[in-house]
């Protein structure tokens, strides 16, 4: 016999043992239920409910109850003080026919969680006496979290923006469906917050590895985002809502001391005079209303100009054509369905109204190359984003209530830089580096889309007459304002993209019976999912490799696609930079016997 005695807390527990007997184990296991139960502990835990009980906390609290004594939590009862649960996140399951919710939670036991609630960033006020400044060219989410980040710093952000406020940019949009005219400088793709602010403001991503994705949702919802995007599995600010939030944060910058110059397009670099090698320490600008030109210096210089900013591209050709890179990018078309039939595919005939406009996401090989769904807008709009009247590109958009009557997506094409023709290469060497001619391959089906459009209105086509290679009769009813003309895309579309289309719909239609159908309509072209190009950069400083203290981020850069994932990028290579700044960064890196190798995407 052995006495074997465990304190719990205020408790003191004498248990008798008789080694011989079985009820040993037995009697192990109810101490160790008594010392969870008096542990202070945090669970995760995912409790699954019907659409229907979203709402119902009794039913919720129940569930959450049983999954902790299944896990071998021992609560006295559902009401215990000190016992609390956080929704994590939300996702709908539509995979098996039943439709279900997952709501995943954090449980706190002896804890509170108040304590562990995000905590906002210290930004600080800029001392204009003292502080080093960095030029920020772009107001997208790289630059605007970027911005952010060196303000932490108290470093002075100077944001330097082609296009203008929110407010003017909304204007200028409103043109290319009324009078068929597209201002270079302001479209959905330049301007105050980027391509996001007026094309969904979808904020999914699984680039886990890049930051803390939460607090980025955090600091959106801080500024006027519902605070839902921290829990939904898919989170989605909204068109009509995103414009505000980005007003919020150019108001917070301005107050902490940073600058904007809107209506600016940078026209050239500033170099420093050394001679041994380029570096970057200001910018050239032209303002695109008045033409007057004029310089900004900095201590260093952070691109985050988008996928769109050509320009960028030929002048860093212009002066380091090693520094460019060909990368594998997409393009396709918008295939635009009746909201109602992507409901009745995704749900299995379930429609609920509490489940909200279904997504869908597709993926297939055709010959070696990759088939897929890009930027799926449930309940949403197709929309014009061409950033210039000779050209006539597609992309959606939904609201925040994703109640539109249709439901698009890009459907797209994987093209390799091997894929590119080689007359696109030798335009391309004439322009400084062979690495653009993706670039002019995406700007020739531009082109071709509007010999085949009519004004901005895009050629389109049913799926199941481009599956027969005959023109569209007639066409549905469709979201685009500008219009559409019925064209067959089999007919100007490169064969790499047409012929892999036509198979991989086909493929798609095997897993989602209903998506190939005479409502099915394609609107091209759909080829601004990333840039063809990237600007190579150090993986450690961000840094551009041939081109020093010029700092490349977000999707303009190759290395993020996404709103998420390039204000992470923007945060990181900003951190760099104020390290850098203040000296501890250079102080690392000669601690380093070699020097790091170039980032690969």
């Amino acid at each position: 016999m052995r006495i074997i005695v465990i304190i719990i807390t205020k408790k003191i527990v004498f248990h008798l043992f008789n080694f011989s007997s079985i009820s040993f184990i037995c009697q192990l296991y109810w101490l160790y239920f008594l010392y969870l139960y008096t542990k202070k502990m945090i669970k995760e835990l995912t409790i699954t409910i019907n659409p229907e009980d979203e709402s119902n906390n009794s039913l919720i609290q129940k569930k959450i109850f049983s999954e902790l004594k299944a896990q071998k939590v021992i609560l006295k009862n559902q009401n215990e003080k000190g016992f609390e649960y956080v929704l994590q996140k939300k996702s709908v399951d539509a995979r098996h026919g039943q439709i279900k919710i997952h709501l995943r939670y954090k449980v706190y036991i002896g804890e509170s969680p108040k304590d562990f609630v995000f905590k906002l960033p210290e930004w600080k006020k800029v001392n204009e006496k003292s502080c080093k400044s960095v030029i920020i060219v772009g107001s997208g989410p790289a630059g605007l979290f970027g911005a952010l980040k060196l303000l932490e710093y108290g470093i002075k952000p100077i944001i330097i923006e082609r296009g203008p406020e929110t407010s003017q940019r909304r204007k200028d949009i409103a043109l290319i469906s009324t009078k068929d005219f597209v201002n270079e400088d302001s479209n959905y793709c330049f301007g105050e917050g980027g391509a996001g602010t007026f094309s969904d403001g979808k904020l999914y991503t699984r680039s886990n590895k890049r930051g803390n994705i939460q607090n980025i949702l955090e600091i959106f919802a801080l500024f006027g985002a519902d605070k839902k995007i921290t829990t939904d599995a898919h989170p989605h600010i909204g068109t009509e809502k995103l414009p505000g939030v980005i007003n919020n944060m150019r108001n917070k910058i301005i107050e902490l001391g940073g600058q904007f110059y809107f209506d600016c397009r940078v026209c050239d670099f500033i170099f420093t005079s050394a001679k041994t090698e380029k570096a970057v320490c200001g910018v050239v600008c032209k303002n695109v209303k008045t033409m007057e030109e004029f310089s900004v210096k900095a201590d260093a210089v952070v691109l985050a100009t988008g996928h769109s900013a050509n320009d960028i591209y030929y002048l860093i050709a212009k002066y380091s054509p090693l520094a460019l890179e060909a990368k594998t990018f997409a393009a396709g078309v918008r295939v635009e369905h009746p909201r109602s039939l992507i409901d009745a595919i995704q749900y299995h005939g379930q429609v609920k109204k509490e489940l909200g406009a279904a997504e869908y996401r597709v993926t297939t090989q055709v010959d070696e190359r990759g088939v897929y769904s890009f930027c799926m807008c449930p309940g949403g709009f197709v929309v014009p984003s061409s950033s210039n009247n000779d050209e006539i590109v597609v992309n959606g958009m939904s609201a925040s209530a994703r109640n539109s009557k249709w439901s698009n997506a890009a459907i797209v094409v994987e093209i390799r830089p091997e894929d590119i023709p080689q007359e696109f290469v030798e335009q391309a060497k004439n322009l400084g580096s062979k690495d653009l001619a993706g670039l002019l391959f995406r700007n020739k089906i531009e082109k071709d889309a509007k010999l085949n459009g009519k004004g901005q209105a895009a050629p389109a086509q049913r799926v199941t007459d481009f599956i027969e290679n005959k023109k569209s009769q007639t066409l549905p009813v469709s979201s685009f304002t500008p219009g559409i003309v019925s064209s067959n895309l089999n007919e100007w579309l490169p064969v790499h993209i047409s012929k892999r289309l036509a198979k991989g719909f086909v493929q798609i239609n095997k897993n989602m019976k209903g998506f190939v159908c005479q409502d099915a309509l394609m609107i091209a072209p759909e080829t601004r999912t990333s840039t063809p190009v990237r600007i190579l950069r150090n993986k450690e400083s961000f840094e551009c490799e041939h081109l020093k203290e010029l700092f490349p981020v977000g999707e303009g850069s190759g290395y993020s696609g996404g709103i998420v994932s390039s204000a992470m990028d923007g945060e990181n290579a900003c951190q760099k930079i104020a390290e850098m700044l203040q000296g501890s960064f250079q102080e690392k890196l000669q601690e380093n016997k070699s020097k790091p190798a170039p980032e690969k995407f």
